[in-house]
């Protein structure tokens, strides 16, 4: 089976506590006004890859070493059967492990709508951060993009992971990340409203032109 991917990297410090690695699905029929990732919207097969090779990657790329993974997008469940397939890879995986990772999924899809359609789905979580994002609601709050977002603990190893965090406000910078593959750069963390304005303009000012951005794709 095969999941359509936009991208994949670790390790990953901003979308989660500790090392972790990112996994972004392609394809959102959600569409929240104001999204940063418009480049994950449209359902793209050329895009796809076997969750197999995906996970033989995160293997080879963290071994032992990745604390948690967390699953974006897109939206996640708009790939159901993939998604639980993923799922269960990586708790085999997990399985095999002396230190287990946690597992975070992002949705933008209400909780309500997830217990009633993917209990399934929910019930191989640690936690999930669920809802849609909403523009005109910012939020201090640990990896959310807005204040009606919320984090919910699906697990006893979920809980001692992100318990502290389900209603904490950030206690420290907010952070991004830098990454470049070599055909583009890309940031990955949750910005605050106007951070991506105000670093194209940076750029700008050192004659860095930016010919493409994901919040305007």
């Amino acid at each position: 089976m095969k999941i359509q991917l936009n991208k994949a990297h670790y390790p990953v410090t901003a979308l989660g506590p500790g090392k972790r690695i990112g996994i972004w699905t392609q394809g959102c029929s959600i569409r929240c006004p104001g999204c940063v990732s418009l480049d994950t919207w449209e359902a793209d097969r050329s895009k796809a890859m076997a969750i197999d090779d995906l996970i033989a990657w995160c293997k080879r790329v963290a071994g032992g070493a990745a604390e948690g993974i967390t699953i974006s997008g897109g939206e996640p469940f708009d790939q159901p059967k993939a998604l639980a397939k993923l799922l269960d890879g990586l708790h085999r995986w997990r399985n095999t492990l002396t230190r287990p990772f946690d597992i975070l999924c992002y949705s933008g899809y209400r909780l309500e709508k997830l217990q009633k359609e993917h209990a399934a789905l929910l019930a191989k979580l640690d936690a999930i951060i669920c809802d849609p994002f909403v523009e005109a609601l910012p939020t201090v709050r640990w990896w959310r993009g807005s204040d009606n977002q919320r984090l919910i603990v699906l697990s006893e190893l979920g809980q001692a992971r992100f318990g502290r965090y389900v209603d904490a406000a950030i206690d420290e910078p907010k952070r991004f990340q830098v990454v470049a593959d070599g055909k583009r750069v890309w940031f990955v963390g949750i910005p605050q409203r106007g951070d991506l304005d105000r670093i194209e303009s940076a750029c700008a000012e050192r004659g860095v032109e930016l010919a493409a951005t994901s919040w305007r794709a």
